[in-house]
């Protein structure tokens, strides 16, 4: 069957649209998510740690919406886009009290994963309030660290998956088309790197920063290899 288009590496054909359409007839009352869920779920779309590969669903939506090739449902709520997502997350009090010495002389420093934990809440909230893009709902894979000496929060970090396509960077790599595509989940992007402004320690961000990325490097390597 032929081919319309080529959605992040797949192939969408004239039957593709046609189950789409299918689909969407027969039920008429789900929102654009729902149709995206349930199109993931049929097609057996999902990112390799299992989870729904909605938002590359829905724009591949879109994109046949543009096209002209499908009609999706009206939008139900303008929620703004990537600025309207901005300092989104619940507050949640957090100690504020100064913490100012030297990195030697802390606690030991223990970076934890804290995605699907009750400290996301307090990952997301000191983003929220104190990073200067403030915080947004991360698109795809991703991994949220929390830095903590003791029980004290000392950094936020947020890894997300990387953009498909960068032509400097994989020109810098040395990556052709199928390499890319063959190894582009070895690759995390650090989308937020905040200290909270009460935590005064020299060289903490780059102390962070090594500790994080021999930590996520162990996070990429699929296990047994």
């Amino acid at each position: 069957m032929e081919t319309i288009l080529t959605h992040r590496g797949r192939p969408v054909t004239e039957g593709d649209v046609s189950f789409i359409r299918e689909l969407l007839e027969g039920f008429p009352d789900d929102n654009r998510t729902a149709v995206s869920r349930r199109l993931c779920e049929a097609w057996g779309w999902r990112q390799p740690n299992g989870r729904l590969r909605d938002m590359v669903c829905r724009g591949l939506l879109l994109r046949l919406e543009r096209e002209g090739l499908i009609r999706l449902p009206p939008k139900r709520a303008n929620t703004g886009g990537w600025h309207g997502a901005r300092n989104s997350a619940p507050k949640v009090d957090v100690d504020q009290s100064p913490v100012a010495s030297a990195i030697k002389t802390l606690p030991p420093i223990e970076l934890r994963q804290v995605r699907g934990t009750p400290l996301e809440a307090v990952h997301d909230s000191l983003i929220a309030e104190h990073h200067y893009l403030g915080y947004v709902n991360p698109v795809g894979e991703h991994l949220k660290y929390i830095a903590l000496a003791g029980e004290k929060p000392l950094a936020c970090l947020t890894w997300s998956s990387a953009p498909r396509h960068i032509g400097c960077r994989d020109r810098f790599i040395g990556w052709d088309a199928p390499t890319r595509r063959a190894n582009i989940h070895m690759l995390a992007y650090n989308t937020r790197f905040l200290i909270p402004p009460w935590v005064h320690v020299h060289c903490r961000a780059s102390h962070l920063l090594g500790k994080t990325s021999r930590t996520i490097s162990m996070a990429l390597i699929p296990p047994g290899s």
